[in-house]
């Protein structure tokens, strides 16, 4: 551990794989950056897993998308999480610039449906309710068209809007293009509990989750998603700040909780396990640190109260702090 840190010093870029029949160093490997920790006697398929991460961390500082196994080359890929954006084949994700508002509203009502025929009537509804039928069919067929040449011109032909005669609807199939939101929670599911070989990957899939599901826009039939998501990145959350606070690696736990404030700065739990955290580091400082933000954020900036149940837990600890 020492040597790494040493090395870590004279050559940032280095990347370090441990191997070792000591189980107990693991996090504090990570801490230091590694790429991955091995456990002695290492079988085939585990060093095989290695060798395509550190491939990927490499193909991530080329600018490449890091999911794609080597033989098959990157895949272009659709981000959700928090805005629509995308990343071809080899380069770096980016924003697309839509005609209208209807219009990326009407790509994601339909991303959000994909490979399923929405009726025109439900879009009709979607895009203008309440206005006359040959007006608002005019209008569909026009923002599918600037729908269509915006993919064009941001290199997505692989993404396709086919209209359906028969239903009288339209259909958006991805072809070959992936979608964030879908990768990360199959690769949550797949996930066993944390452990020291298998911690470097949940903090991989923790940090895939960039903001709620297409949370930018704040469209209210995507509400379900986003809760939906959401939960999952939490209990995600949960499960690694527990697994830190067996090991006493309290700045990890800190580390994980920081994250899902920063992403989530309404949400109460986060401030009240920081300022638990805070706590039994001794740390009193960061203590009133998040009882103020936590304050100035929800009753402030998004008009929640704070629970009783919080403020009397300050408050005791501030009478045990005196």
């Amino acid at each position: 551990l020492r040597l790494a840190e040493t090395i870590q010093e004279f050559i940032p870029q280095i990347k370090i794989v441990f191997v070792t029949a000591h189980d107990q160093y693991a996090v504090q490997a990570f801490e230091l950056y590694a790429i991955d920790y091995l456990l002695k006697p290492v079988e085939g398929t585990r060093l095989k897993k290695t060798m395509e991460r550190i491939k990927n961390v490499l193909r991530l500082e080329r600018g490449v998308a890091s999911a794609a196994p080597a033989a098959e080359g990157a895949a272009p890929a659709i981000s959700c999480f928090n805005e629509i954006r995308f990343q071809p084949p080899g380069g770096e994700s980016r924003a697309i610039k839509w005609r209208t508002g209807k219009a990326l509203e009407l790509f994601a009502y339909l991303l959000h449906h994909r490979d399923r025929i929405v009726v025109k009537d439900e879009l009709l509804e979607l895009l203008r309710p309440g206005y006359e039928s040959e007006k608002i069919s005019q209008l569909l067929y026009t923002t599918v068209y600037y729908i269509r040449n915006t993919l064009k011109a941001n290199g997505m032909e692989m993404v396709t809007i086919q209209k359906q005669e028969l239903e009288a609807g339209y259909q958006l199939l991805l072809g070959s293009v992936k979608l964030d939101a879908e990768e990360w929670e199959n690769a949550l599911k797949r996930l066993g509990p944390p452990t020291s070989q298998s911690i470097a990957e949940h903090e991989s899939i923790f940090k895939m989750y960039k903001g709620d599901y297409l949370g930018k826009y704040g469209y209210l039939w995507a509400e379900s998603e986003r809760e939906r998501l959401r939960i999952l990145f939490l209990n995600h959350a949960r499960t690694l700040t527990d697994y830190y606070e067996q090991l006493e690696d309290r700045e990890a736990a800190i580390r994980i909780n920081r994250q899902v404030q920063q992403l989530m700065p309404d949400l109460e739990e986060s401030y009240v396990t920081l300022m638990k955290l805070y706590d039994a580091s001794g740390n009193r400082t960061g203590v009133e640190e998040q009882y103020w933000l936590m304050r100035s954020n929800l009753e402030e900036r998004f008009d929640l109260p704070v629970h009783p149940d919080t403020i009397a837990w300050y408050e005791q600890w501030r009478q045990r702090n005196v």
